[in-house]
């Protein structure tokens, strides 16, 4: 996929560590390029400069830039999945060796970076014209971490 935005992610030193981690969580991906650095950088000469990666055939980058910068929640990348079994699956893996769980769907894999695993259900149902069914999804899904599907249809359905 030939795209002229990419997210682009620093990393201190796992940049390739990370691709390799996230072409194995998502089925459609690939490692695409890895470049390493030269004789003349202030790095240790072939060690990695920038891997591009696809994710589900999106391109992403990740460079190998030192520790000044790190990820943080304002960033997010969503997982848009149709069941519940997806959902389970992105999150067992995602939060696996080290990853964190957060509130409302989100999670911080093992490197840092901010996960949203949502189920399309959720828009489908928070977004529902009548206000108490939308409203009763968005109290469950705000007293979960992981999304549960069933638990939303059951707030939505007043159960």
């Amino acid at each position: 996929m030939d795209s002229k935005i990419k997210p682009f992610l620093w990393f201190d030193s796992q940049a390739g560590e990370a691709a390799e981690f996230y072409v194995s969580v998502f089925k459609n991906s690939k490692i695409t390029t890895i470049s390493h650095y030269p004789e003349s950088s202030p790095v240790k000469a072939g060690e990695v400069l920038v891997v591009a990666f696809e994710l589900d055939g999106m391109p992403f980058m990740a460079l190998n830039a030192g520790p000044e910068f790190k990820f943080n929640p304002a960033v997010s990348f969503v997982i848009s999945c149709d069941t519940q079994e997806e959902v389970d699956g992105y999150w067992s893996k995602l939060t696996a060796d080290g990853g964190k769980e957060s509130q409302c769907g989100w999670l911080e894999d093992k490197f840092g970076l901010s996960w949203q695993v949502v189920p399309n259900l959720l828009g489908e149902l928070i977004t529902d014209p009548d206000p108490a069914k939308a409203g009763r999804v968005m109290g469950a899904m705000m007293q979960m971490q992981k999304i549960d599907m069933q638990a939303l249809q059951d707030a939505y359905d007043g159960k």
